[in-house]
This record gives C-alpha cells, sequence and structure tokens, in this order.
C-alpha cells in the first residue's frame, strides 16, 4: 500500500477540501466512559524505557545539527498544514514544539516526565510546558494541530491509548489535524489498532507515511506517520 493522501510536496492547509471520505454527523468527542486510571512512572512505558537525562536527550539532536543534519523532519511535517496553533502531546524536551515555534506557531508542550520538561523550559523558558497526563490534561483551549510526535503512543501506560486519543480530540479545533508517528514493533500498538482506536474516537485517515520525510508507506513497515481529521469536520 503506498501513501494515503495528497502529493507531500504540495503543502495541505487548515480547512482545506479533503476529496474522497463522506461527511457523518456525530457528537464532539468525550472520554470514555471507564477511562484508565492516571500513568504512574510504575505504569508509564516511556519511565520504563528511559536511560538518560532530558539535557543528555537533547544534545544528541544538538550535535546532530552542528554537524549539518536537518533533524526537523517533523516540524518541516507539520508546516505543510500550516497551523497557527499545536498542542506538543508527550513533548518531552521540547524539540519539536521548540522549533514549530521558532517558525512562528502557538505551541504548548504536555508532558508527564517533569526531568525532560525540565530541559524544555529551560530552553524555551517563555512557552507553555505543562506536567500533565495525556489521558486527563484539559487545556481548556483548542489547537489546530495535535502532534505526537517520538513515540508517544507506544510509550503509554497499556491501555490508555483509546483516552489519550479521545483527549486529544477534545482539544483540536474545527478542522484541526492529529499527527503521530511511532515505530511499529511486536507487542506494542499495532498500526492496525490505532486505526480503531482512531475510529472509535470519530477520527478519519488523511495521509500516511513511512517517515516524517514523506516517503510513501509500505504494508509492513516499521515505522508510521499518520495524519487524522474528525470526521465530522471532513468535507462530503
Amino acid at each position: 500500500m503506498e501513501a494515503v493522501g495528497a502529493d507531500c510536496n504540495l503543502p495541505p492547509r487548515i480547512g482545506d477540501r479533503v476529496v474522497g471520505w463522506r461527511k457523518h454527523s456525530r457528537s464532539w468527542p468525550s472520554l470514555p466512559t471507564s477511562s484508565p486510571p492516571p500513568m504512574t512512572k510504575s505504569s508509564n512505558r516511556w519511565f520504563q524505557a528511559r536511560n538518560v537525562s532530558g539535557d543528555a536527550y537533547d544534545a544528541t539532536y544538538a550535535r546532530r545539527a552542528a554537524a549539518g543534519e536537518d533533524v526537523h523532519g517533523e516540524a518541516n511535517f507539520v508546516e505543510r498544514f500550516a497551523p497557527a496553533s499545536v498542542l506538543d502531546g508527550g513533548c518531552g524536551t521540547g524539540r519539536v514544539g521548540r522549533e514549530l515555534s521558532r517558525r512562528g506557531m502557538d505551541v504548548s508542550g504536555v508532558d508527564i516526565d517533569s526531568e525532560m520538561l525540565a530541559t524544555a523550559q529551560r530552553l524555551a523558558p517563555a512557552l507553555p510546558w505543562l506536567l500533565a497526563d495525556l489521558v486527563t490534561v484539559d487545556l481548556a483551549r483548542t489547537f489546530d494541530a495535535v502532534v505526537l510526535a517520538g513515540n508517544v503512543m507506544i510509550f503509554l501506560a497499556p491501555n490508555a491509548e483509546h483516552a489519550v486519543l479521545a483527549n486529544m480530540a477534545r482539544h483540536l479545533a474545527p478542522s484541526g489535524v492529529l499527527i503521530a508517528g511511532f515505530q511499529l514493533q511486536s507487542g506494542r500498538l499495532a498500526l492496525e489498532r490505532y486505526d480503531e482506536l482512531a475510529a472509535a474516537v470519530g477520527f478519519v485517515l488523511e495521509e500516511r507515511w513511512a517517515t516524517w520525510n514523506c516517503d510513501p508507506w509500505v504494508t509492513g513497515g516499521d515505522y508510521a506517520v499518520s495524519v487524522h481529521r474528525l470526521a465530522s469536520e471532513v468535507a462530503p
């Protein structure tokens, strides 16, 4: 299966007509009635896997950038949709959010890891970085794009994926996009399951790629970048 969506070199914009999807009437997404408990260090897979400090994690990308590598594939991808505002969910050290802010977007970051957020706050003290659980966070506003980069979806506590997607949907502005990229690993969230959970919340798939650089998606790949919109906001 090749890439879903338009040519990656042709930047879509928030609010553009989407061809090929049928508009459905639906209510605004709400949190599941049986939400999992908030994530903790013992249940969150990120805390189980992390073995570096926030500063050390961020320094790796700084060294690569200093060597001439473009380390902003995620920001390049998000910028195609020209969002005025972005929620950087699972923002970590704020690497992606900081770059989006530098490009003129209104960015807020949320993460459960206080050490990673300390790096984000030190490097971009003017931006709002919130220590919170993606299952329960409520920013009392919406965004043109919600971005879940850095393998956020496979580092959640088990069975928290549905609640996170529902909560992120609640933070999307009309015609907003949910953009998520994560590795496809045995024993972790399968792409088919991700699509099922997204559909249950009310999302429809608009684009899928194999990398943030828009390499074509091929079934069986080990990484996927997916773009979804809420069905109620998709043009007929």
